[in-house]
């Protein structure tokens, strides 16, 4: 079970990491919001595999960083998605 600090930690992370950076990226190449989700999800399931658990040690990927990781860059494509079409209309 994680404490509420953890939680706090594990969400500021994906925020700040690769889900939450490579998602904006991804929204904001895209007009279409369907296809900023899918490419927000790719990129919150392929976050923790590349960068977060470590074979030599043993260290696994639990399912509540996997599923925030994947919230983060659904949110987060969503956002450049946003950004991309409200800036075009300017």
């Amino acid at each position: 079970m994680l404490s509420v600090l953890d939680l706090v930690g594990t969400i500021g992370g994906a925020v700040l990491g690769l889900p939450g950076l490579v998602g904006i990226a991804f929204g904001m190449m895209t007009r279409k919001p369907l296809v900023a989700l899918v490419l927000g999800a790719a990129v919150g399931v392929l976050a923790p595999v590349l960068l977060g658990g470590s074979h030599s040690t043993d260290v696994p990927i639990t399912t509540l960083e996997m599923a925030i990781s994947v919230v983060i860059g659904v949110l987060a494509a969503q956002v450049g998605c946003v950004i991309r079409r409200r800036g075009a209309t300017v």
